[in-house]
């Protein structure tokens, strides 16, 4: 859907990400979207049962990142001895090694920063769906938006990937159950941000407080 006048228009503007023109956002109902009027390109989407999926995902991507750091991540097997590494091993490694630095970043990208962002979802999502407001939803609002960038999986999987390829040339390598569960955890935590429809979160809590 374009935008029209006979929209009832809101004091939030947009610009088009194509062509910069500047749109007033006006209240849409669920399952519709926003275009720009000049070119046609999306502006938003207001996602059907947004917060009730954007939780599901969170769910199963906390159950996936649980199931990556109990099994091994990738195993070697060289001269008749075999290795198994879990998820938290490279950031162990990099800390005996003495680049702390770099153990301290590995950490917080593939370990904490994932798992912070699951739960500020599922803590903020939950109480909602039990028709509870959450402790403190504009902290963990703005929590989400400083975790996004340091929650950088793809990375760390295409990391685990070039050093998959390379490993192979002198050492047999096997993945682990754990690298499948954590790609699966990296596309749920895609999907519960993509699916997670912010006017649609604020219209819910301004019910529950009602």
């Amino acid at each position: 859907m374009a935008f029209d006048k006979d929209f009832n228009y809101t004091e939030d503007f947009r610009a088009c990400p194509e062509c910069d023109l500047i749109h007033s956002v006006p209240r849409i109902k669920e399952g519709e979207q926003g275009r720009c009027i000049r070119c046609g390109a999306l502006l938003f989407v207001r996602h059907k049962n947004s917060l009730d999926r954007s939780l599901a995902f969170a769910l199963t991507g906390l159950m996936f990142f649980i199931l990556a750091n109990v099994f091994p991540l990738l195993t070697f097997e060289m001269e008749g001895q075999a290795e198994s590494n879990r998820l938290i091993d490279g950031a162990i490694a990099f800390w005996k090694a003495g680049y702390w630095e770099l153990g301290i970043v590995v950490f917080i990208s593939s370990v904490v920063a994932p798992s912070a962002v699951l739960l500020v979802l599922i803590t903020l999502l939950l109480p909602m769906r039990l028709n509870r407001s959450p402790y403190s939803p504009q902290m963990q609002i703005r929590l989400l938006a400083h975790l996004k960038p340091w929650a950088m999986s793809e990375i760390f999987i295409l990391g685990i990937i070039v050093a998959f390829v390379k490993l192979q040339d002198f050492a047999d390598v096997s993945v682990g159950l754990s690298l499948f569960a954590f790609v699966l955890m990296v596309a749920a935590t895609v999907m519960a941000y993509m699916t997670l429809d912010e006017e649609a979160l604020w219209s819910r809590l301004k019910e529950i407080r009602a």
